[in-house]
Parts: C-alpha cells; structure tokens; sequence
C-alpha cells in the first residue's frame, strides 16, 4: 500500500475504472451472448441491433481495438444475414 497521498488517491481511481471497465465489457459479452441464442427472428435483428450498438460504444470509448470491434460486428452481422 502506498505511502504518499497522491499515490493512495492513484489506487482508488485505478480500482473504480477497472471495475467500470471490467461492468461494461461484461454487459457487452452479455448483449452478443443474448444475439447468438435468440431463437425467433424478430428478437434476434433487435438483439443484434443492440449487441453492434454495444460494440461500437466499447470500441469508442477504447475499451476493445477497433479492430476486435469490426470482427464481432461482421460475426454477428453474419450471424443475422444466416437465420
């Protein structure tokens, strides 16, 4: 544990963002989750919707590369154009 106030204040910040960080991309796998296992159509081109909204949001707030994002974005595009 740190010593120097700065440092302790550094902890604390450090903590709160990697639990935001780590409730955001656990929402996201969430969303691409509920995608894959919709069974009626119609649910499942609202799911995707979502689910690539979500991904964008992560990828512009740098939370995944922007390239993992058009990878999970064309699967699950790909996902939808299948059923």
């Amino acid at each position: 544990m740190p010593n120097i106030k700065s440092a302790k204040k550094r902890v604390l910040i450090n903590s709160a963002k990697a639990s935001r960080n780590k409730a955001q991309k656990s929402a996201l796998k969430t969303a691409i989750k509920k995608a894959q296992t919709a069974d009626d159509a119609a649910a499942k081109g609202t799911l995707v919707r979502e689910a690539i909204r979500k991904v964008d949001q992560a990828a512009a707030k740098g939370l995944i590369h922007k390239n993992n994002a058009a990878h999970k974005k064309s699967a699950l595009t790909k996902l939808l154009q299948k059923s």
